[in-house]
């Protein structure tokens, strides 16, 4: 063969080498195939409109509620025969890489009992699970039949929150993380107006576990397990209260949870009665503090004669900054998680789980609960 012969060859070869691999991006790219179970819990709009942008693309929605399923076919324009009564029928029919359970707390087992046997993945709204029980069949679940169970939390994807765990882990000018302060809340389900099929579980101990103790204490303890680096704490006391019982006559409106480990404490204030909505971070170490107020908003305070002053953050770049995105990179393994007790992780929220049932007994029985002493018997 001569020069120019191996030339064309070679270029031939090229060509089709580079047009393999075009095609492989353009499947890759493709929108990650989404079943939606359930939709009654009211941050199921996150979903729709991942699906309006492109991120995803929903095949399937199980809702036995007709009328409910109607109002979103309507809302976010939407052809009726994505909808499906039942959730096994849904995943028979349309075979999807992965399914977002918004249902209530309960029935996430359900879901990850139709999805894991078939290799589905899934991504549940927080918490994991409404009882350490249902947790630990979810864990033989996905070990049996190895799947990504996620867990979703809107402080996740909090720029503020990843900063100030740089701060203390990467940076580490605050030295050891001595007490962390997590709030979380707003005026109460009722108040602020959620949908009737939200409310009706939301305020069921049963379909949710609890009250405010369940809704918004599993953000506490998702962020100080994260911080923490996946530690289980030593112990955990709680006090719950129903300041409204002629609003929430059936489960707690007022928690505070308190969580030891060596060398450090957690405090999760989570409440139906804050005077506005708030889910902010309090983190003071050796030598100083960050607090994470919002999204993107933090303060630094490293001198003790000085107030805390303004630090500056940014937005999470994707697919860290948005659940589905990150859901997608996941499944198409664009991404690993690079730790096993990261926000989403299913080892960070047993550990959240194993927290708020212990704390749920810690207010019955007005007792610590040792959680160290539990774990040798």
């Amino acid at each position: 063969m001569n020069s120019v012969s191996a030339f064309f060859g070679f270029l031939l070869v090229f060509l089709f080498c580079q047009n393999i691999a075009a095609l492989s991006q353009v499947k890759s790219s493709k929108p990650l195939r989404v079943g939606v179970a359930g939709l009654v819990h009211g941050h199921v709009g996150w979903v729709f409109e991942s699906n309006k942008r492109g991120d995803i693309e929903i095949i399937g929605i199980a809702e036995p509620d007709a009328e409910l399923a109607q109002r979103y076919i309507k809302k976010y324009n939407l052809p009726a025969s994505l909808i499906y009564s039942d959730l096994n029928v849904m995943l028979t029919k349309t075979k999807p890489e992965a399914v977002t359970a918004f249902n209530s707390i309960y029935n996430h087992l359900a879901v990850v009992q139709a999805c894991a046997p078939r290799g589905i993945h899934v991504m549940v709204e927080k918490p994991l699970a409404v009882s350490l029980d249902h947790a630990r069949q979810m864990e033989v679940l996905v070990r049996k039949h190895p799947i990504h169970l996620l867990t979703n939390y809107e402080t996740t994807w909090y720029g503020s929150n990843h900063k100030a765990y740089d701060i203390i882990h990467t940076d580490k000018s605050l030295g050891s993380i001595r007490k962390m302060v997590v709030h979380d809340g707003h005026q109460g389900p009722k108040e602020i107006g959620v949908g009737p099929e939200f409310l009706a579980w939301l305020t069921d101990p049963v379909q949710n576990g609890g009250g405010a103790l369940i809704d918004f204490g599993c953000y506490g303890a998702n962020l100080i397990t994260w911080l923490m680096q996946g530690q289980r704490p030593l112990s955990v006391t709680a006090v719950t209260q129903q300041l409204k019982p002629e609003i929430y006559p059936k489960v707690d409106d007022e928690a505070t949870i308190l969580v030891t480990y060596p060398g450090a404490q957690g405090i999760i204030q989570a409440s139906w009665n804050w005077p506005y909505s708030r889910k902010d971070l309090e983190i003071y170490g050796q030598a100083g503090a960050v607090f994470a107020l919002d999204n993107t908003h933090m303060q630094l305070r490293l001198k003790p004669d000085e107030p805390a002053k303004p630090y500056q953050t940014a937005s999470l770049q994707a697919p860290y900054n948005d659940p589905f995105r990150y859901l997608t990179a996941v499944v198409r393994n664009d991404i690993k998680p690079n730790d096993d007790y990261n926000l989403s992780s299913l080892a960070n929220n047993v550990i959240v789980v194993e927290i708020l049932d212990a704390a749920r007994r810690s207010a019955q029985s007005g007792k610590t609960i040792l959680l160290e002493k539990e774990k040798t018997k």
